[in-house]
């Protein structure tokens, strides 16, 4: 390994948590999404330092790998309470509720929404990281908006 491999790790790792952080909801699985990338990272590193954009190709790592994850799992999480998640955004803090729902969303579309809200990615970026084209960037991402809608038409009717 090179340096340049450490100083991007060193330089860029706690976006790339807090990137893992949006995409799992959970510290741990970050912690693990980015390990797991930076591992695959690693070992291609040499030809990835040529290209425009090593940023980008860790983040499409960690995309797909979320997404593969999930698959696999297949289950929920059920918790009374959250337990403290020690790091915390304060992007994250405005409305629990809002991030407990885009938590339920398919992997796929809730990565399309982070990449295009939190990360302020164009929809032909988000296409790249994701190997999909445009279009379904477009159709995901109103997909998920429109369940993310009738969820909270649901939780305000509730308080009424």
């Amino acid at each position: 390994m090179d340096d340049t491999f450490d100083d991007f790790v060193r330089g860029r790792g706690s976006a790339l948590f807090r990137y893992g952080f949006v995409l799992t909801g959970d510290a741990d699985d970050a912690a693990d999404l980015v390990q797991e990338a930076l591992l695959r990272l690693g070992d291609t590193w040499h030809r990835v330092i040529r290209k425009d954009d090593p940023e980008g190709y860790v983040r499409t790592i960690m995309a797909r790998q979320h997404i593969s994850w999930w698959r696999r799992r297949r289950r929920e999480r059920l918790m009374a309470d959250a337990p403290d998640r020690g790091y915390t955004d304060a992007r994250l803090d405005g409305d629990d509720a809002l991030w407990a729902e885009l938590g339920t969303l398919p992997p796929r579309q809730r990565a399309v929404l982070v990449l295009r809200y939190y990360e302020d990615l164009p929809d032909a970026e988000i296409a790249a990281i994701l190997g999909v084209s445009t279009g379904t960037v477009r159709s995901q991402a109103s997909r998920a908006l429109d369940k993310l809608r009738v969820g909270r038409r649901a939780a305000l009717m509730e308080e009424v």
